[in-house]
């Protein structure tokens, strides 16, 4: 499972400065802030993994490109491609990649060699850094030794303990990949490498949150993001044929038994957020509760999902070609090749443009009344598969879930969001949740 490019942030900035926990002592050379005018997803190696995930939406992308000669891997010319025009747009002196796959090492060491010497041939003496997802299972001392040198940030795909990650996460003779997973993690800490962790909510594990949420503590996890499973299949496709389908697709689809349960996953989030906002606030850090925070302060999120717009964080599959976003990449979605045209003429492309601003003027008229919706904006739109009480298409799969955290989140949001217009620190709400009594906002 995938998780988009922009994701990589745990800490939102405001003119410079931190807006939630300015006192953390995380460098802003580590967290990605929006400054590029978009976000690409580059995949090294396609849809090739060395897992087979229940739940991923990505393995099947192969079908897209059959029969490939060269085994999807991204060659040197399309990598010094991308590297040159990526840097040659970004405007600011810091360039972040994000390197993704399938499972992105599968390319090879040798390779992430060539893409910090094209860096460096291309960057022009600006600061250039890296992030990469993985499933941790490969991981040698030789990649994080390579990590480290190389200040890479690691994004590690970990569902839990054992019994929450085996359940989906396993390898395609169906034994679980956690100790695997635990393997690479532990070369990574001995190796001092900069990792946060990518937790898939599915329909077994969103019912031990308190659980999952203390295991990725105790294993180092400063920073998390937890990733709602949505997918929409279409149960009639055969053989070579994409069984995941967008919404609107006009298919005969249904959804997975995998896919989370909406109250399932609010509840997940409310036992998460009421250990976090007593015990762990400036000390770890979540990324839906960061992004719902700097809506409630309106202030650009930290995630597409919760903007009111999307379409500035596209993909790039291994050949060149670049899609709107990578739950999007299918066909009716694809802008183009770099070789062929320019990555910022692509994404600049009307066609993305529009699908940016569809997240805006194609929700349901429920949703533009809801009373939650400058909070979650929709959420998604590939989760946008079922009906209003009204009967108009469009509705997030997830949004029971989403109002029954919003409601309970409501006065803590409150609390620190005027201890932060006032100059004060988010981290005072630890002591006031802690109180016998929570006022509800009238």
């Amino acid at each position: 499972m995938q998780v988009s490019s922009d994701a990589r942030a745990s800490i939102r900035m405001q003119d410079g400065r931190y807006l939630l926990f300015p006192e953390s002592g995380v460098s802003k050379s580590r967290i990605f802030v929006g400054m590029h005018p978009f976000n690409i997803m580059a995949k090294t190696i396609g849809a090739v993994c060395n897992l087979n995930c229940t739940y991923c939406y990505y393995l099947e992308k192969e079908n897209i490109y059959p029969a490939d000669p060269n085994r999807w891997a991204m060659s040197e010319r399309v990598l010094e491609t991308y590297i040159a025009q990526y840097i040659y747009t970004c405007r600011t002196p810091e360039v972040q990649f994000a390197w993704h796959g399938g499972e992105p090492v599968m390319r090879g060491i040798d390779f992430f060699r060539k893409i910090i010497e094209l860096q460096k041939k291309h960057g022009g003496g600006r600061i250039i850094e890296n992030s990469i997802q993985t499933n941790g299972t490969t991981l040698t001392e030789e990649w994080c030794r390579f990590f480290n040198d190389h200040h890479f940030l690691v994004g590690l795909s970990v569902d839990g303990p054992q019994h929450c990650h085996d359940h989906y996460r396993t390898y395609k003779s169906g034994l679980g990949s956690y100790k695997k997973c635990m393997e690479g993690l532990e070369l990574l800490v001995k190796h001092k490498v900069d990792f946060n962790t990518l937790t898939v909510v599915n329909d077994y594990n969103a019912k031990y949150p308190l659980e999952i949420y203390r295991f990725l503590k105790s294993i180092g996890s400063r920073y998390m993001q937890f990733l709602p499973v949505v997918e929409w299949i279409d149960p009639a496709a055969g053989p070579g044929e994409l069984k995941i389908l967008p919404p609107g697709s006009g298919k005969n689809a249904e959804v997975t038994a995998w896919t989370v349960d909406p109250l399932d996953y609010g509840t997940f989030l409310v036992r998460i957020f009421d250990e976090w906002v007593r015990l762990d606030v400036g000390d770890f850090f979540v990324l839906t509760f960061d992004s719902i925070l700097a809506n409630w302060m309106r202030v650009e999120p930290g995630i597409c999902v919760y903007a009111e717009t999307c379409g500035n964080s596209g993909v790039m599959e291994y050949n060149g070609d670049v899609y709107s976003c990578d739950h999007y990449v299918f066909p009716a979605y694809l802008l183009g090749n770099i070789t062929e045209k320019s990555l910022s003429t692509l994404m600049n492309d009307t066609r993305q443009e529009r699908f940016g601003e569809e997240k805006k003027s194609l929700l349901p008229a429920y949703c533009k009344k809801c009373e939650f919706l400058d909070l979650c904006n929709g959420e998604c739109p590939k989760h946008r598969i079922i009906k209003t009480p009204d009967g108009e298409p469009g509705l997030n799969h997830l949004c029971a879930g989403f109002k029954k955290f919003f409601r309970h989140v409501e006065p803590y949001f409150d609390f620190m969001a005027t201890e932060l217009q006032h100059g004060r620190s988010a981290v005072n709400v630890k002591k006031w949740a802690s109180a016998p009594i929570i006022k509800r906002r009238k």
